[in-house]
């Protein structure tokens, strides 16, 4: 039996120690590590070279829609705040242009697997202006109607109806992630998001009755003015919903890097001790109503692909989170997104004006990136395993590389040594076993074999581990 089919155990004191700034490895190296020395070139050499793999992978595309009527002021991510459709259309030019210039790359033999629109708000686009996209799309990549696919949206069902949801599900969208972050009021005036339980579940269940695979949720804990009764309130509302899965982020204060974020009290942000037991009531709660913990800040129920994947050792983990479409090839397009072709990640430019200024001289928007080095690829590999999987048989990983584990990482094997004085790990010759007490702490395991976190130079600042 996998160490992940176990039930983690829930310590607030020894979560409290390993409670530190780190890396949620959805990449390895991670982003910090991207350079402006990988460009537009590099990026059609990977992609050629991906064509010419002796099973091409088959593709997944994130579409990054960045504009939101209004600004949440938790936000870390790449949005327009406007209401100007006009924004959008000028916008939804340069895509078309990126899209035109991108798909030739990749064979069209190649299936697009997997397909997600995150944001930003993706539902500010209206159904017309989604439909042209889709089309777009569609005369570019294999796209699938029908069949085996997993095409997923964010949505705010504050701007989304019963409607629009069905309209998406003709489109070919069978996959819905809706933001909620926390029900309280007091919560939601503080955070600048007001949004009714009601116009969740409007969502949700239009959802359902038009044939969606899966329906998930996003909460944050962490927010300014959260208590654990209005927490508690939050969850039970959730459970009611029955979401497929569950996501529970904490949310990184950095107003120095975000600007909304200024609008925030720091004063009303939950002390640490409160902040963990925020979390540790969600992970209760979620866990006695039949969830199941997966992995970081996700939970799914006991059927959910994700949880038979991990069952099965074949979860994986990309800029999606966990996924059981590892192994596509993944194209970012829009402003700011970030693309995995083979060994190599690529990110398109974070501001718009470097966004368009590309495509507008017939340049693919590429900004920077990293082609990953024999030594990158292993250590990608080796965090995956332990992050998806909870346990890593180094003699089997060790011949799969060509390499003899114990030399190769000594280094790393000295550094879990006080791990497994602590009971997150169980370590012997052979094999490395995350424990029911280091499964919550997966990200702080998986540090010890960042060869980027253990160089003199100062690490960047990244979210805490809890």
């Amino acid at each position: 039996m996998r160490t992940t089919t176990t039930i983690p155990e829930f310590d607030p004191d020894l979560i409290a120690r390993y409670d530190v700034a780190g890396p949620r490895y959805t990449s390895y190296p991670t982003a910090p590590q991207f350079h402006a020395g990988f460009n537009e070139a590099a990026l059609r050499a990977v992609a050629k070279a991906s064509n010419e793999e002796p099973v091409p992978r088959p593709l997944s595309l994130y579409v990054h829609v960045p504009f939101c009527f209004s600004p949440c002021f938790y936000c870390g991510c790449t949005r327009v705040i406007t209401r100007e459709m006009s924004k959008a259309d000028h916008y939804l030019e340069r895509l078309y242009r990126e899209i035109a210039l991108t798909g030739p790359l990749f064979d069209r033999d190649r299936p697009l697997q997997q397909l997600h629109f995150g944001g930003g708000t993706p539902n500010f686009l209206d159904l017309p202006r989604m439909t042209a996209l889709i089309e777009t799309l569609k005369q570019h990549f294999s796209y699938r109607e029908h069949g085996e696919r997993e095409y997923g949206i964010e949505i705010d069902p504050r701007f989304a109806d019963g409607d629009y949801v069905r309209g998406l599900a003709a489109l070919g969208f069978n996959r819905i992630s809706v933001g909620i972050q926390d029900f309280d009021p007091a919560v939601q005036v503080a955070v600048n998001r007001i949004q009714s339980v009601e116009q969740t579940r409007d969502v949700l269940v239009a959802a359902r009755d038009s044939g969606y695979g899966s329906a998930s949720v996003d909460l944050i804990y962490g927010l300014p003015k959260q208590t654990m009764d209005g927490f508690a309130r939050t969850l039970d509302e959730v459970i009611a919903l029955a979401p497929d899965r569950v996501a529970v982020y904490g949310y990184a204060h950095l107003p120095s890097l975000f600007k909304a974020q200024r609008q925030i009290n720091a004063d009303e942000l939950p002390d640490a001790s409160t902040r963990l037991a925020l979390f540790g009531l969600a992970f209760k709660k979620l866990c006695e109503a039949g969830y199941i913990y997966v992995g970081m800040d996700h939970f799914a129920r006991a059927g959910d692909e994700l949880v038979q994947a991990q069952r099965a050792g074949t979860l994986q983990r990309n800029f999606q989170g966990y996924s059981t479409h590892g192994d596509c090839d993944i194209i970012g397009l829009g402003v700011s997104a970030i693309s995995r072709i083979g060994d190599s990640y690529s990110q398109n430019a974070r501001d718009l004006i470097g966004y368009e200024a590309a495509l507008e001289n017939g340049r693919i928007p590429v900004a920077r990136g990293i082609e990953l080095d024999e030594d990158d690829v292993i250590r990608r590999a080796l965090i995956g395993e332990l992050m998806c999987h909870g346990e890593l048989d180094m003699v089997r990983f060790g011949e799969r590389h060509r390499l003899m584990f114990a030399d190769a990482f000594a280094d790393e094997l000295e550094r879990l040594k006080a791990l497994a004085a602590d009971g997150l790990i169980v370590m012997d010759a052979t094999k490395i076993f995350v424990t029911a007490r280091g499964r919550l702490l997966l990200r702080n395991i998986a540090m010890c074999f960042d060869a980027y976190l253990n160089t003199p130079a100062e690490s960047p600042r990244y979210s805490r581990t809890i």
